[in-house]
């Protein structure tokens, strides 16, 4: 399998988790925004993580804010990673 096609694995597989949170002050509105990758080599799934969080956040119109946090699993052939941070408007 070449890179397109985990690129295009990885595309497909990525969703978007967003959670709506309630924000502490009526000036923000923020949500957690996530991303996940699957590929065969942990680094690619975490990047495509990574590509789909920050697609995401744009979709939503938002500005990232705070740290990504990333959890890779590994099955027996492909690595499934999950990547979210806090968006706020």
């Amino acid at each position: 399998m070449n890179f397109k096609a985990l690129l295009t694995i990885g595309a497909v597989l990525a969703a978007v988790v967003v959670t709506a949170q309630v924000p502490a002050s009526a000036a923000k509105k923020c949500v957690l925004a996530g991303g996940e990758g699957v590929g065969i080599a942990p680094e690619i799934a975490t990047d495509l993580s990574k590509i789909a969080l920050g697609d995401a956040i744009k979709k939503l119109g938002s500005k990232a804010d705070g740290k990504v946090s990333t959890k890779c699993v590994t099955n027996l052939v492909v690595t499934n990673c999950v990547s979210s941070q806090k968006a706020c408007k």
